[in-house]
């Protein structure tokens, strides 16, 4: 079992078909079962960027309903949401300065060394933190994480 901390670009394309949706999806349906981990923002990050599609014309309102239904189903089953503490924020605010990162974007790489951090501690293995946001991936492979991409899986 492997261990994911995956944010709102990489988790979308479980729902939505776009370039390295097919190993996202892989990545949920593993055996022995995966473990994923999400930031608490992950939920309005993915709804907005479904909803979104409909004004681009990409998909009916009716199926961003469908998807977004799923997907916060999903979201209380397949992933322990890591709500955004104090110190979490004191982290990020660290991030963004050591990686120059957007404001929730720094939460990001923050929760990916905190939970690797307590997955290690605890003797399991270390997390790989899943992102398709270039910026975020660096950022997360120069706080010393695993980092993947699903673009790197097309």
């Amino acid at each position: 079992m492997s261990s994911y901390l995956t944010d709102s670009s990489a988790v979308v394309k479980r729902y939505l078909h776009e370039s390295g949706s097919g190993w996202v999806r892989g990545l949920f349906v593993s055996t022995p079962p995966n473990e994923f981990y999400a930031v608490a923002t992950v939920g309005v990050e993915v709804v907005a960027a479904v909803t979104r599609r409909v004004r681009g014309g990409t998909i009916s309102k009716a199926g961003a309903a469908r998807l977004c239904g799923v997907f916060l189903a999903d979201l209380e089953l397949d992933f322990d949401v890591v709500s955004v503490t104090d110190d979490l924020l004191r982290l990020a605010v660290v991030s963004a300065q050591t990686h120059g990162l957007r404001g929730y974007d720094a939460i990001q790489p923050a929760v990916g060394v905190e939970t690797n951090r307590l997955l290690v501690a605890a003797n399991l293995l270390p997390l790989t933190f899943v992102s398709a946001d270039k910026e975020l991936n660096a950022a997360a492979s120069g706080e010393g994480l695993a980092v993947d991409g699903p673009n790197a899986h097309v």
